[in-house]
Formats: structure tokens, C-alpha cells, sequence
């Protein structure tokens, strides 16, 4: 089973930067995207903290301080801080298992990522009456993580954990439908404004799909976030191993 699982990741992640197609970027957009609205909805219902971003949080950090209440805006920096050190900690491992193994560079990162969401669904009801914080920390960790091992596998194309730069971008590209008459640029906005859509609607519906699960099971709604990255890379495994196949027997013909 972990040899197979370990197949399954590096078959999703092995395509980088220019080496990625749409269908490559889809296709993590849609799987990792999904994931990052359920732990944002499960977060917020959980601690009342947006768990998949800082912007906010930079803001009550700055009005935290104006009010002298350290306390407060040390918990606002402590959020800043958490999703940034999950960016400097998986761009880290990257850089130390490229030197040596190029084609794993993204297993650890995202076998962390699938502890983490275990971890909290199984124990995060038991934290939260104790220690609230804890989990926003390690959710934004989380998710700073995912943030930036995807961010790296598609040359800066394709982010997952919020939707800010999404609905800029998203509004820009559309206007210049109205003034491109290229062809070739015509279908390369038409690409990325498909792979925007992509991100977003299913951030929404991981969300939406996240909120009902937490009023039913509480924060063990992170168990759907975790066995959907799983069933993704099992069905990435299973897509590997039939292309093989197909390969083995048409070189005997």
C-alpha cells in the first residue's frame, strides 16, 4: 500500500513548470482547491478564523496594536506566521530532496499535508474548547504548505488556498476577450480563464461541500478533505498503471 501511494504521488506531482499541461493544472487545481474550501469552511466554524489565507488577519493584526492589546495581536502575527513558515518549510524540503531525488521533490510536502488534515479531524473537537488557536495554526500551516508546493510545480500558475488575486485576475483576462483577435491569444486566455473558473468553483464547493459535513460531524470533516486527496491519488495510480499496460501490450503485438 505505501509503495503504491508513493507511485500515485509522484505520478500527480512529477510534471513541473513548463512540463505541465492545462490537464495537468486542472486536474491539481480541482483536487487541491476542493480541499483548501473545506478546511477554510471547517476552520472558520470551528474557531471563527479564516484558515486558508493572512490578509485579513495582517488587518487585525495592525488594529490589534493600535488598540494595545498585545495579546491579541500576538495571536494575529502567530496566524501571519504559521502560513508563512508552511511556505519556507515545504519550499525547504523541496530544495533539500531535489538535490538528491528530483522525482519525489513533492512527496513530503503533501504526505504532511494529508497528516495534518487527519490529525486535526481526529483530535481538533478535543482542542478546540482548550486550545482554539492551535488549530488555526496548524490549519494555516497547512495550507501555507499547500500553497506554495503547488505554486512551485506550476511555474506560479495555479493557487489554491484563497481567491482574492482569482477574481482579479479572472476580471482582468475576461475584459481582454473583448480586444484579443489572435488566435493563439485568444486560446491561451481562454485556458486560463477556464483554469481560474476551475479553481474557484471548486473551492466553493469544497466549502459548501465542507459546511454541511462540519454540521453533522464537527471538525471530523476533514476526513472527506483527506480521503479525497487519497481517492486522488489512488485514481492517479490506477490511470498510471492502466497507461503502462496498455503500452506493455501494444509493444508484444
Amino acid at each position: 500500500m505505501l509503495r503504491q501511494l508513493i507511485k500515485a504521488l509522484l505520478e500527480m506531482f512529477k510534471h513541473r513548470g513548463k512540463k505541465r499541461s492545462l490537464r495537468h493544472n486542472l486536474k491539481i487545481a480541482a483536487l487541491l482547491s476542493s480541499v483548501a474550501g473545506m478546511v477554510n469552511v471547517a476552520g472558520f466554524f470551528s474557531v471563527q478564523t479564516l484558515t486558508t489565507n493572512v490578509t485579513g488577519h495582517f488587518a487585525f493584526f495592525v488594529d490589534e496594536i493600535f488598540k494595545l492589546d498585545l495579546l491579541a495581536a500576538l495571536t494575529c502575527f502567530g496566524y501571519i506566521f504559521f502560513f508563512f513558515m508552511g511556505s519556507f518549510t515545504s519550499s525547504l524540503l523541496m530544495e533539500l530532496v531535489v538535490r538528491k531525488r528530483e522525482n519525489i521533490v513533492h512527496l513530503i510536502p503533501a504526505c504532511i499535508e494529508i497528516a495534518i488534515l487527519f490529525f486535526i479531524a481526529f483530535f481538533g473537537d478535543g482542542l478546540k474548547a482548550g486550545f482554539p488557536n492551535l488549530i488555526s495554526f496548524i490549519l494555516l500551516f497547512a495550507m501555507g504548505m499547500q500553497n506554495s508546493f503547488v505554486t512551485r510545480i506550476s511555474n506560479s500558475v495555479v493557487r489554491t488556498t484563497h481567491l482574492t488575486g482569482l477574481f482579479t485576475d479572472l476580471g482582468i483576462e475576461l475584459s481582454q476577450l473583448f480586444f484579443y483577435r489572435e488566435q493563439n491569444r485568444k486560446a491561451e486566455l481562454s485556458s486560463s480563464i477556464k483554469l481560474r473558473i476551475i479553481i474557484i468553483s471548486f473551492f466553493f464547493i469544497g466549502g459548501i461541500t465542507g459546511g454541511v459535513f462540519y454540521s453533522k460531524i464537527g471538525l471530523q470533516a476533514l476526513f472527506l478533505g483527506g480521503l479525497i486527496l487519497f481517492a486522488g491519488l489512488i485514481y492517479d495510480n490506477i490511470k498510471l498503471n492502466v497507461i503502462l499496460l496498455a503500452r506493455k501490450l501494444k509493444r508484444k503485438q
